[in-house]
């Protein structure tokens, strides 16, 4: 574990709200690894790109490392392996995806972002975000199980991001012509 600035004080966790942004957005670093400039990019990117999405409610995020992810993923999906995001949809009985109200909990691997960010042209925040942007779409009624879903997933993922000023990252780490593909 990293040295903390003090070891008294408890995990950095921020919650804060974009005027524009219906969605409630809550952050828990339960890594205590991310700087407090990249947790703030990170909630900040976040929110720009929440605030494209018509839907109201709440989105709790928790970034955690490698062994807090194996724990998870093997409790929730019978897979003890590391994973980039698991996605909760609290909210699972509302079926009208333009009008549901979020209520979703995901957890992020930083560890997996940082492994990931490495071979592409963008940073681990992006990564995080990216894997943020997925799980909420997930619970947008958003699917990546067949060829078209994933498409159309990712396209999505990649519009939002675009329109948010921050451009493509799925497509960018996937084109073919990138010489950090995985």
């Amino acid at each position: 574990m990293p040295p903390q600035e003090a070891d008294d004080q408890p995990p950095p966790s921020l919650t804060n709200r974009l005027a524009s942004c219906t969605i409630q957005l809550d952050v828990i670093d339960a890594t205590r690894a991310l700087t407090s400039s990249d947790l703030d990019s990170l909630i900040e990117l976040t929110q720009r790109v929440l605030a494209q999405i018509p839907n109201a409610g709440s989105v709790r995020l928790r970034v955690v490392d490698d062994a807090e992810m194996i724990r998870a993923h093997d409790r929730f999906s019978g897979l003890a392996t590391t994973t980039d995001v698991l996605t909760f949809d609290l909210a699972h009985d509302q079926t009208d995806f333009q009008t549901k109200t979020l209520d979703t909990d995901l957890i992020v691997c930083l560890d997996e972002a940082r492994r990931q960010s490495a071979t592409r042209p963008h940073t681990a925040v992006h990564e995080l975000l990216l894997y943020t942007i997925h799980g909420v779409l997930h619970c947008l009624g958003y699917d990546d199980h067949d060829d078209d879903a994933y498409a159309r997933m990712h396209t999505r993922e990649d519009e939002l991001l675009t329109n948010a000023g921050i451009g493509a990252l799925f497509s960018a780490t996937n084109d073919p012509n990138t010489e950090n593909e995985s």
